[in-house]
């Protein structure tokens, strides 16, 4: 329960941080902020294998949908059907990089990479679908600021409460022992 509580205190922070810094610096991270931030704080609180298995699930599925951001422009008519080819491919493509990999990168993570890149880009990309490179790239560095920062905010929680659980292991007395031997 303090995790969480601490997590989200710290991930509001860090929300209205980034929002405002963005605005100041002028770096246009308000259209992937939450985005971006909700994505980095999940890949760095799912327990689910080590952090850096789940982080390059996370590029390489971020790297896939760019890929097929690419090959959507160059090929694909911009109609139902070439969507759903781009949609289909870049699953498929993650999903290799899971067979790659021989399960270790989470599935989970890379999907969770193909999402949030098809969502903080897709607006951009259906804009203006030539300028695919220049506009990719400028997507792709504030996201990967707003995801960098929202993945530390969550990370700090779990790792005060991993030192805490460590000393308390080193220091097997129980609370109620060292209240007794204060008495």
């Amino acid at each position: 329960m303090r995790k969480s509580l601490l997590s989200g205190l710290l991930l509001v922070a860090a929300a209205f941080v980034t929002v405002l810094v963005g605005s100041w610096l002028d770096l246009e991270l308000d259209s992937v902020a939450l985005l971006g931030l909700a994505a980095g704080a999940v890949v760095a609180l799912v327990p689910d294998a080590t952090i850096g298995r789940r982080l390059a699930g996370f590029v390489l599925g971020v790297v896939v949908t760019t890929v097929g951001y690419y090959v959507r422009a160059a090929l694909t008519p911009d109609t139902a059907t070439g969507r759903a080819v781009f949609a289909a491919l870049v699953v498929a493509l993650a999903v290799g990089v899971v067979l790659i990999s021989v399960g270790r990168l989470p599935l989970w993570s890379s999907l969770l990479g193909v999402a949030t890149f098809a969502g903080a880009f897709e607006t951009t990309y259906a804009a203006a679908p030539p300028r695919v490179l220049d506009n990719s790239i400028s997507s792709l560095t504030s996201l990967a600021l707003c995801v960098a920062i929202g993945s530390v905010a969550a990370s700090v929680a779990g790792t005060a409460r991993a030192d805490r659980e460590k000393h308390a292991e080193a220091d097997p007395t129980t609370d109620d022992q060292k209240l007794e031997a204060a008495k």
